[in-house]
C-alpha cells in the first residue's frame, strides 16, 4: 500500500489508475492525465522521468503539436538535464546528452518506416541509457519488449489526454 501512495502523490490522483500485484513489484498497467497546460505536462514527464533508469525505452505517439517534446523536455530534466537545451529533434533524429544517466531523445518524424532499420536504434534502446522516442509508431519491430507507451491526445488549445502504459514500480519505490 505504500506504492500506492507514493503513486497517488507522484501522478496527483490524477483521473484513472489501474494497478496489477506481482510479488514485491506493482505493475502500473495505465495511468491516464488530463494535462491543463504545458507546465503540467513537463510535470507529467518529470514525475516519469524520476522513476527511470539505464535500459528503459519510452515510446511517445501523438499527432504534431501533441506536446511530445513537451514531454521529453520532462523527462530529461529529471534526470539533470536542462529542458531548454532538448529542441524537437526533426532534423536531428538522434540526441545524446549526458545527464545522470546518458540520454537518447530520439525523433522519427522525417524518418520513412522502411529507413528505420537502417538508423541502427538497437544500438540506443535497452542499453546503457534512457531512450525517448518521438513519432514510435515509425519504429515498428524496433521497440522492445517491455517499453513504456505514452499516448499523448490534443483535447484543447492548451488541454492534453496523456495516457502512459507498462510502468514497473518496485513496493521500496
Amino acid at each position: 500500500m505504500v506504492a500506492l501512495k507514493l503513486l497517488d502523490s507522484c501522478f496527483h490522483g490524477n483521473d484513472k489508475l489501474q494497478t496489477y500485484y506481482l510479488r514485491n513489484a506493482i505493475i502500473l498497467q495505465q495511468v491516464k492525465f488530463n494535462s491543463k497546460s504545458e507546465v503540467e505536462t513537463k510535470e507529467i514527464g518529470r514525475n516519469l522521468g524520476k522513476r527511470l533508469k539505464a535500459g528503459d525505452v519510452v515510446c511517445l505517439y501523438g499527432e504534431f503539436g501533441a506536446g511530445k517534446t513537451t514531454m521529453v523536455k520532462g523527462i530529461a530534466s529529471a534526470i539533470g538535464i536542462n529542458e531548454r537545451d532538448i529542441t524537437s529533434a526533426s532534423f536531428t533524429i538522434i540526441s545524446e546528452y549526458k545527464g545522470v544517466t546518458p540520454f537518447y531523445h530520439i525523433d522519427l518524424y522525417r524518418v520513412e518506416p522502411d529507413g528505420v532499420h537502417a538508423l541502427g536504434l538497437h544500438e540506443y534502446l535497452g542499453k546503457d541509457g534512457i531512450s525517448v522516442i518521438e513519432w514510435a509508431e515509425k519504429a515498428g519491430n524496433e521497440i522492445p519488449d517491455g517499453s513504456i507507451k505514452i499516448h499523448l491526445t490534443y483535447t484543447g488549445e492548451n488541454s492534453r489526454e496523456i495516457v502512459i502504459e507498462g510502468i514497473l514500480l518496485d513496493e521500496d519505490t
